[in-house]
């Protein structure tokens, strides 16, 4: 295969945006008055789009609650976006790389959202420890292959 043949890998962040931001402090300023240490639940997830000219688009949630006694202290919603040219990989490269690379290209703009926004909602500084998306993305793949055993199992008999 020459090299005009091969598609020159590629991978670059396109653009970096904010799809969806809510944060709610439904039991202000009451809240305030209490001295309180909550318990803090923190949701991550994913969805890749695939677009036209090699451009995929992942979009990551990020939700974190905080609860005292059964009370919202708050609820902090952050879609963080990112376009990205990923181009001259196979498929299981390019799943990595939106499982792996973008989610760490992305995190630390989610971070710095909700960090702002509780700060805003004149909460204590909170600020989410770093996640480890290349062990996140394995558990992933090892789940999905469990299950589809599972099924393949399930179906034999």
């Amino acid at each position: 295969m020459s090299d005009e043949q091969q598609p020159q890998r590629q991978f670059m962040v396109q653009r970096i945006y904010t799809k969806d931001i809510s944060f709610e402090a439904p039991n202000t300023p009451q809240i305030f008055q209490e001295n309180w240490s909550p318990e803090i639940n923190v949701g991550l997830g994913s969805e890749v789009h695939k677009l036209e000219n090699a451009s995929v688009e992942l979009v990551m949630s990020v939700n974190v609650e905080a609860k005292h006694q059964g009370k919202t202290v708050f609820m902090v919603e952050v879609k963080q976006a990112g376009l990205f040219h990923v181009q001259g990989f196979n498929d299981d490269e390019a799943d990595a790389l939106m499982g792996i690379a973008a989610p760490n290209v992305l995190f630390p703009y989610a971070r710095e959202v909700i960090s702002d926004l509780v700060t805003r909602g004149s909460f204590p500084q909170f600020v989410l420890q770093p996640v480890n998306f290349e062990a996140l993305y394995t558990q992933q793949r090892q789940a999905k292959a469990a299950q589809a055993a599972t099924a393949e199992s399930g179906a034999a008999h």
